[in-house]
């Protein structure tokens, strides 16, 4: 989810064109020597949404992935399983991937503009987090955050991007994007979105982040759509 944020911050920044910007131009240097056609279609959108086609990098598969040279690359090679777009691959080499981008496109650690472009959230601290052999930040997990952290994150999208002090962090039209139904999960049935999971508990519509392990990496945070942002 913070991935996602990030991928938000940067298209109201103008770092990123939107979610329909394709892949392939933002990460010549790593694709294969011969890529399949369908890299061509892959977009933001569809590594945000798990979306991307490529086989997982995740469950049986991550070990080998994370113990290969190039983290980019390895994900970038895998065979694709379906178009971009179509049913929901999990893989944590999406998230990544985006990780990769925009640490290229600004020329700074994804940790510096996490805490540069979050950093006024002043209850929001990561405190460790992996990196690859080339030094990308991983974008699917292992970032260290306190509870308290997770919280203040969860708020600030409740709170439709904004903090206390009246400091717009998020557009609302990204946190809405970000809760647009795109695929579903295919262990639980639960609706799928930019980085957020879509449910309904005790009758309410709620979104809510969930990583490998349960919400010790990223908070469950119900949230009434009734009380969403407007335009």
């Amino acid at each position: 989810m913070v991935i996602s944020a990030l991928v938000g911050i940067a298209i109201d920044k103008g770092v990123l064109d939107g979610p329909d910007q394709a892949v392939a131009a933002l990460l010549p240097q790593d694709l294969p020597s011969e890529p399949d056609p369908r890299m061509r279609w892959l977009t933001i959108g569809h590594l945000l949404s798990m979306q991307a086609g490529l086989a997982s990098t995740s469950g049986p598969q991550y070990g080998a992935w994370v113990t290969s040279r190039n983290w980019v690359r390895t994900a970038l090679a895998r065979p694709f399983e379906d178009a971009p777009g179509g049913r929901m691959i999990y893989s944590t080499g999406s998230p990544h991937l985006l990780s990769a981008i925009l640490t290229r496109l600004t020329d700074r650690s994804m940790l510096q503009l996490a805490r540069d472009w979050l950093g006024p959230l002043d209850e929001l601290t990561i405190t460790a987090w992996t990196r690859d052999p080339q030094g990308v930040y991983l974008g699917g997990n292992e970032m260290a955050m306190s509870p308290r952290s997770l919280l203040a994150f969860g708020e600030l999208y409740r709170r439709g991007g904004v903090i206390a002090s009246g400091q717009r962090l998020l557009s609302r039209a990204w946190i809405e994007a970000s809760w647009q139904l795109r695929t579903q999960s295919p262990w639980t049935g639960d609706g799928y979105s930019y980085g957020w999971f879509l449910t309904e508990l005790a009758g309410e519509q709620v979104d809510y982040g969930w990583g490998y392990g349960g919400p010790r990496r990223h908070p469950r945070t119900p949230r009434s759509r009734d009380d969403r942002p407007r335009h």
